[in-house]
């Protein structure tokens, strides 16, 4: 009997390693840690004045007491405080990169892959017509082919 030697650890990391899904990920991941400097940027130098107009520049500052009396802040801090001001700090981030990624990214990508995808239908579609054409063609001619080949044996 012919025993199937299991691939080690080795062979299958690198096999791991080697698929082409893991590499996109990790490049995802370098471009994101990257991008989140430009959001986080967006965010205190845009988003955060816009809303400092309206109350307090630093989000983080948003709060509202749970359980009081909630005096201080930090360590010094007293009482149940609900910190909805970060909550909404990072939501914000989150809506903005969402955002950019999209309208950036998915977007043009997705509408370049639908053009892609009508030119190559389209040279599809013409391929076929050439190709009908020239069957057309060639049964032409062997039906001409035929109809000589029938009038020279009646002849004779």
């Amino acid at each position: 009997m012919s025993e199937k030697k299991q691939p080690g650890v080795w062979e299958g990391f690198k096999a791991f390693l080697m698929r082409g899904n893991v590499i996109d990920l990790a490049v995802a991941v370098v471009i994101g840690a990257a991008f989140t400097n430009i959001v986080n940027s967006v965010v205190k130098g845009i988003i955060n004045p816009l809303v400092g107009a309206i109350g307090t520049q630093n989000l983080d500052g948003y709060s509202s007491c749970l359980k009081p009396p909630c005096t201080g802040t930090g360590d010094t801090a007293t009482g149940i405080r609900i910190m909805w001001g970060s909550v909404l700090g990072a939501t914000l981030s989150f809506v903005i990169t969402a955002a950019v990624v999209y309208f950036l990214m998915v977007l043009p990508t997705s509408k370049f892959l639908a053009r892609q995808a009508a030119r190559q239908k389209a040279k599809e579609g013409a391929q076929e017509i050439v190709e009908v054409s020239e069957l057309e063609v060639l049964k032409e001619i062997r039906d001409a082919l035929l109809a000589q080949r029938g009038s020279g044996n009646s002849r004779n």
